[in-house]
């Protein structure tokens, strides 16, 4: 049975949103990697730059110290010079280094399987005790290495989901993976959350949005005040009547 959306403005349930979207971009395969380190420094690394960049830092990384542990040896400014090309390389490197050393700490050594069987909500929680870890990369974690239902709210997913009303719109990222949790059954948060991405960079811009192409359009409250307008057809004047009429 579909869950209701806490918003009122929104006509759209997300299962309406994944069958519309499924339709031009297909649905996209559930193949959890099963490598939660992999993806705990991955998302570190990526958060406010691209994947391009986001990749070839942790390439260089992990080219540099193929061993969780000689990264958390590692001096940051090492680090730091592995890193840079992703971007903010003197906020990611500590934080990095802090999340496998607090790893370390807690569990006596760097594996995160554990996390596998633990109460979703409990290891969300202890996810994001981690320092630089929040809401979106815990669920990344969670979700891409085990195939959990937490579904991670980047930029896009945050402005779609507020556009089509599944959440109020003055509602935080935060606050938004808590909602759509909510209202997502499990099995629908994997290709929801990768069919709002691309549909985010592909239609649903955030400046200009290409409505008109929008297979979603009739059920987007945002998109029906967004969506240009059909020029007005002006009727001719009638002609003058003629002298003496």
């Amino acid at each position: 049975m579909p869950r209701r959306s806490p918003n009122a403005r929104a006509s759209m349930t997300p299962e309406a949103v994944v069958k519309a979207l499924t339709a031009i971009y297909g649905l996209p395969a559930w193949r959890p990697h099963g490598d939660p380190m992999t993806e705990l420094v991955l998302t570190i690394l990526s958060q406010n730059t691209s994947d391009t960049n986001s990749g070839r830092a942790f390439m260089r990384l992990i080219t540099r110290f193929p061993a969780w542990e000689e990264l958390m040896l590692a001096p940051i400014n090492e680090i730091e010079g592995e890193i840079s090309v992703g971007g903010l390389a003197k906020q990611k490197a500590p934080r990095i280094k802090a999340a496998l050393q607090a790893i370390q700490d807690a569990r006596g050594d760097l594996d995160l399987d554990f996390l596998r069987e633990m109460p979703l909500d409990d290891a969300k929680n202890w996810l994001r005790g981690l320092n630089g870890v929040g809401p979106k990369t815990a669920a990344c974690v969670l979700m891409f290495a085990f195939g959990r239902p937490a579904i991670p709210v980047d930029t896009h997913v945050h402005r779609v989901v507020q556009r089509l009303g599944l959440v109020p719109g003055d509602t935080t990222p935060e606050r938004a993976h808590v909602l759509l949790e909510a209202l997502l059954e499990p099995d629908l948060v994997y290709p929801f959350h990768l069919l709002l991405i691309k549909h985010g960079r592909r239609l649903c811009h955030a400046r200009a949005p290409r409505c008109a192409e929008c297979p979603l359009l009739p059920g987007c409250p945002a998109g029906s005040t967004m969506a240009p307008k059909p020029p007005r057809v002006r009727r001719p004047p009638s002609a003058a009547p003629p002298p003496g009429a």
